[in-house]
């Protein structure tokens, strides 16, 4: 697919997603929806993709749905039809939640409505001080319909959360970090090389290790601690005989670092 919307780059295993409508503060539309639901099926079967980084142009993330098409688009629909094209939306967060690499949301601005879920959807976030989010939902009379009642509890808990979807209350940058929606939190100047160091850093670890235990860390948020502890048990076996353990322990013998090839 020939991206209009977005900007899809890989380099040094490492992927970007660009959210490219800056005029809009990169507003969600159809389009940007089939691009993204492209690309990261796109990134999902690339072997040379290790992690991803999503980010917005300009001085937003993504400001959540694009009014302008989406409330007049959603008036038109019958109930059933409303929620197939909900449900097709979803399916962003849905590839960045089963993505078997690691994410990381690099928040350069506001995050609002489905921009903040998306943001929510990876596994981490870097942001600036320009960044905010706001669930936003409320605002117009619904709400959060792209994963944010699921994710956020998970992140800040459940007070915490049920108190920024019913009011609408921005969270600033700080605060942000604070409650743990930032894992970090740099100055705007040193948002992309902090990121992506972080993104390296990833990148140059055992991607069948990490893939397993990015899988763990999810599943086992529903499990009980013995069958999360089974669950592991297999997960390392698996770890066990790949070439990536036999690299490990030749590199820790020769005291040099390890070349992880995901086998």
């Amino acid at each position: 697919m020939k991206y209009q919307s977005i900007i899809v780059g890989e380099r040094e295993g490492i992927a970007t997603i660009t959210l490219n409508r800056p005029d809009k503060l990169n507003a969600l539309h159809d389009q940007t929806v089939e691009e993204l639901i492209s690309a990261i099926g796109v990134i999902e079967e690339d072997q040379n993709v290790r992690v991803l980084v999503i980010t917005g142009a300009g001085r937003a993330f993504c400001a959540g749905g694009d009014v302008t098409q989406v409330e007049p688009q959603a008036l038109k629909l019958g109930s059933e039809e409303a929620r197939q094209y909900g449900r097709h939306w979803q399916k962003i967060i849905l590839g960045l939640h089963r993505l078997s690499k690691p994410t990381i949301a690099m928040v350069n601005g506001m995050a609002i409505g489905g921009g903040f879920d998306i943001a929510l959807a990876c596994d981490m976030r870097v942001g600036s001080e320009n960044a905010k989010f706001i669930v936003g939902y409320t605002r117009v009379g619904v709400f959060p319909d792209m994963g944010g009642t699921w994710l956020l509890p998970r992140i800040i808990g459940m007070p915490k959360a049920a108190e920024f979807i019913f009011s609408n209350t921005p969270i600033e940058a700080k605060e942000a970090e604070r409650i743990g929606v930032l894992n970090r939190l740099v100055p705007a100047s040193e948002l992309e090389t902090e990121t992506m160091e972080l993104a390296r850093k990833i990148a140059k670890g055992p991607p069948i290790a990490i893939r397993l235990g990015k899988m763990q860390l999810y599943k086992g948020l529903e499990m009980d601690l013995e069958t999360a502890l089974e669950f592991e048990i297999a997960s390392v076996t698996i770890a066990l005989a790949s070439k990536d353990y036999r690299e490990a322990l030749a590199a820790l013998s020769e005291n040099r670092e390890p070349r992880f090839e995901g086998r």
